[in-house]
């Protein structure tokens, strides 16, 4: 692809500028020529007809919104003119698709690490991880102390994960934050754990124990502070023995149907679901061909795509839960009094996104063309390989620790504008277009901005394929290697 602006879909009423175009420039698309009525920033959309008021307007082949006033042809479309369709919760039908794939397996393998219980990590971590907000001091500094005892050889980090949560907690949110501590806890990323708590905490230590299940007793240990006569003395014995135990562990050939990945976009721009986002999509199909999983979640933004997933469901019963993720989640915002259409932030309009249907067809084109296999709640694990959908907020870091601890080795994170951030797994950035790569090469691991220069889709893709397999079997993204790794926990309720 080599244009400066594109139609996306035949059926599209809106083209996007590839470049930034000048006002009075002659556009030519399907055989018309269009002349521009202002300038159009790169990213944004223009009119390839008059639009009266309160016409749709059509891009990915789907409604976007409609029209606040007359734009004439040749018009810049933007938050300004244009308003989102979305409203409250609504009743779906059922209208199952065809989402079979025509992809063979190639039987591809990465560098992982096996554990004793079958999992697979891609990682071979020690991590510190609180039960409460109280003893955040402590474990990072027990992890800053055995980063600098052993230099960090023989694993690949060691790193503490703070909160503000474990105490003061209600309902739905306690188990939130239960939830998630336990899923790090199992994850096999980790190759050991230490939990620290501190005694009088709503997560109590003990019962937090119960809760995570079966475990590997001399890889995850766990320490009360209240009950022990020097905690820095007695973290670091327990860490040394996790460390001796953890230090041994060797990669080994995997089959790439064990790979687990998180597709997560933030900071979209108007290329997002012209470059970066359809090339996840085609990685998520190839990786669901070779017998691995997907996980897409973002539920806010899949308002007004969500019937494309719907009718992607491989049973009624997924359907069902598909259609219970999206009202739960509009209900959600409701009951706060807030418009479940009000999403794009303004960096996402700066980019050229303007109504919430505009964000979620370029968000959801992550998930590919693949069967929905499996719906998961908030904080759950992974029980079924394939495309699975996750519920999550869209915010970035609540999102991709929520793609983390439902049991991803990686979260592949799409951006326009940039990001550095990372969650507790390998935080991989893939940026829409080029420019962003040249600007922020140590935020940006990946530039999917090549789709509209020099490159096809499929070409990028085997680059692509390349790549997370050399991630998966060991080499570092940028998060990991700035030390970029946090955690966060979604909050719904009161705090005592």
């Amino acid at each position: 692809m080599n244009t400066k602006y594109l139609k996306i879909n035949a059926a599209d009423n809106v083209a996007v500028a590839i470049e930034n175009l000048k006002k009075e420039e002659a556009i030519c698309i399907d055989g018309c020529t269009i002349i521009l009525k202002e300038d159009i920033p790169a990213g944004h959309k223009f009119a390839l007809k008059d639009f009266a008021e309160g016409e749709h307007v059509v891009k990915y082949g789907y409604p976007i919104g409609h029209t606040l006033k007359a734009v004439e042809q040749g018009g810049w479309i933007n938050e300004h003119n244009l308003k989102t369709n979305l409203a409250g919760l609504l009743d779906y039908t059922y209208h199952p698709v065809d989402a079979s794939l025509q992809i063979a397996n190639r039987n591809l393998t990465f560098k992982g690490y096996r554990r004793a219980n079958g999992e697979v990590g891609i990682r071979n971590e020690i991590w510190v991880v609180p039960t409460v907000g109280c003893v955040n001091g402590i474990a990072t500094r027990l992890a800053e102390a055995l980063r600098a005892e052993t230099k960090g050889e023989g694993v690949d980090a060691i790193m503490a994960f703070p909160h503000n949560y474990g105490c003061s907690q209600l309902g739905e949110d306690h188990e939130n934050t239960r939830k998630i501590l336990r899923d790090m806890v199992l994850h096999p990323n980790a190759g050991g754990v230490l939990v620290v708590g501190l005694g009088c905490e709503n997560n109590q230590p003990d019962l937090f124990r119960e809760f995570i299940g079966t475990f590997d007793e001399s890889r995850v240990k766990f320490m009360v502070v209240q009950k022990v006569e020097d905690e820095y003395e007695e973290g670091m014995r327990l860490l040394r023995e996790i460390y001796s135990i953890a230090s041994k562990d060797e990669r080994t050939e995997v089959p790439l149907s064990e790979l687990r990945v998180g597709l997560k976009c933030g900071g979209s721009d108007g290329f997002s679901g012209i470059t970066a986002n359809p090339l996840l999509g085609l990685f998520s199909d190839f990786l669901v061909a070779q017998g691995g999983t997907s996980v897409l979640t973002e539920v806010p933004e899949m308002f007004g795509a969500e019937t494309i997933l719907m009718n992607r469901c491989r049973t009624p019963e997924l359907f069902e839960q598909t259609v219970k993720l999206i009202n739960d989640f509009k209900a959600y915002f409701l009951s706060h009094g807030e418009p479940v259409g009000e999403n794009p932030s303004p960096g996402n309009k700066a980019g050229g996104i303007s109504t919430l249907e505009d964000k979620a067809l370029g968000c959801t084109q992550k998930c590919g063309k693949s069967y929905v296999e499996g719906v998961l709640p908030y904080a759950e694990r992974l029980k079924v390989k394939g495309l699975n959908l996750l519920s999550a907020p869209g915010n970035d870091l609540v999102a991709s620790t929520a793609l983390a601890s439902s049991g991803c080795h990686m979260v592949l994170f799409t951006t326009g504008r940039g990001t550095p951030f990372g969650t507790y797994v390998p935080t991989m950035k893939i940026s829409t277009n080029s420019g962003l790569a040249q600007r922020k090469p140590g935020w940006i691991d990946f530039n999917a901005g090549v789709i509209v220069e020099n490159e096809t889709m499929e070409q990028t893709c085997e680059r692509f394929i390349e790549y997370v397999i050399r991630v998966a079997s060991g080499e570092r993204v940028n998060n990991e290697k700035n030390g970029y790794k946090e955690i966060a926990i979604f909050k719904t309720g009161v705090t005592l």
